[in-house]
């Protein structure tokens, strides 16, 4: 008789500390109002985990205005989050993408709405800040919770780590330099953990996703599989991925499957956003843009019409907004996302997916 395990996804109340606030932050060098943008989700909970996360970090430190707001499929806009600061009567402002990637969202669409925003408000200076990246506190997170799950009451099998394998979830994206930082992360995550292997694979956009993530963790034979869905706050895409390790549970269940929580409120986030609110304050915000398919694009036009220059796309080397990224700023958003609705998936086959993944729309 097999021993069965449930599907279990862990609370966040349950698997980490509670948010401290007592959290020790590095001063700020200036009472810089933070505008925090968030990507945005249909779901309810979603969007509250973003205010949810403005609220904490604000609590940490009171001595200037964060405002969050959001990119898309919600609201407070963008624009919306500068009017207030203007309205607070501030006209320089520190900009963090709560990102955790930089993909094209990071890269343009967040850029170009707060080109549209100094188009409303000229007076304004946007210093522009890194998304999360693969950071230490990032991995120490996600180690003390793979630890909790070695405990008996998440592991009352006592499965040990080389018969489990790490089934790690992206989100996916139309930018490869962004799904190559993933699988980065998944690599410097597993390195030393004692995990049988790592599989990596993406809820959307792109591939292998998350089924075929599933088919292939099952031909190391293992024992257990930890899903870790690499997600900031939980929303759509999410609860798809809670979703999909049930069905896969109750498909095969001699192999107990469990499903970590998303980051949340994490401590170790706060002590990362911090470093990046500085790096604006202090100029000193870098992004490595070498694998970009949007400078390299650029490179390459200016290479053909005989000029040495990349349109403007800087990345934030400096970003205090003065760029262009030599792109229409009357684009819509529509980038193929898979934020639940119905529409037809312009990568659901690879084939041609991998055709067009170094294509700049």
């Amino acid at each position: 008789m097999s021993h069965l395990l449930s599907t279990v996804t862990p609370s966040l109340s349950e698997i980490d500390v509670a948010i401290d606030t007592a959290i020790a932050l590095p001063p700020l060098p200036e009472n810089r109002p933070l505008l925090l943008v968030g990507h945005g989700s249909r779901d309810e909970a979603g969007r509250q985990g973003l205010l949810d996360f403005a609220a904490a970090y604000q609590q940490l430190d009171t001595s200037r205005p964060i405002i969050p707001c959001f990119l898309e499929l919600t609201e407070p806009s963008i624009q919306q989050g500068v009017d207030e600061c203007v309205k607070l009567g501030y006209t320089d402002l520190s900009v963090l993408p709560v990102l955790l990637f930089a993909a094209r969202h990071n890269k343009f669409d967040i850029t170009n709405e707060l080109d549209r925003a100094r188009q409303q408000h000229p007076q304004v200076k946007f210093h522009y800040g890194r998304h999360f990246g693969i950071a230490p506190g990032i991995l120490d997170l996600w180690r003390s919770r793979l630890e909790e799950l070695d405990k008996p009451e998440w592991n009352p099998q006592g499965i040990a780590r080389e018969d489990t394998v790490l089934l790690f979830v992206g989100r996916g994206a139309s930018d490869p330099d962004a799904n190559g930082d993933v699988y980065k992360m998944a690599r410097v995550l597993w390195e030393g953990s004692g995990y049988n292997t790592v599989e990596v694979c993406f809820i959307g956009i792109t591939h292998p996703r998350l089924e075929e993530g599933f088919r292939r963790a099952r031909l190391y034979q293992p024992k257990r599989i930890v899903v870790l869905p690499y997600f900031l706050f939980t929303g759509v895409l999410v609860k798809k991925i809670y979703d999909i390790t049930a069905q896969q549970q109750t498909q095969f269940p001699d192999i107990p499957t469990i499903c970590l929580p998303e980051m949340g409120l994490h401590p170790h986030l706060f002590s990362i956003l911090r470093e990046r609110e500085i790096e604006t304050q202090l100029g000193q915000v870098a992004m490595n843009c070498e694998m970009c398919k949007f400078r390299l694009a650029a490179v390459e036009a200016g290479h053909s019409h005989g000029h040495n220059h990349d349109h403007g796309h800087n990345h934030g080397h400096s970003h205090d907004h003065g760029h262009s990224h030599g792109h229409s700023h009357n684009h819509s958003h529509n980038h193929g996302h898979d934020h639940g609705a119905p529409a037809p998936d312009p990568y659901a086959e690879p084939a041609k997916y991998h055709e067009r993944i170094w294509q700049v729309p």
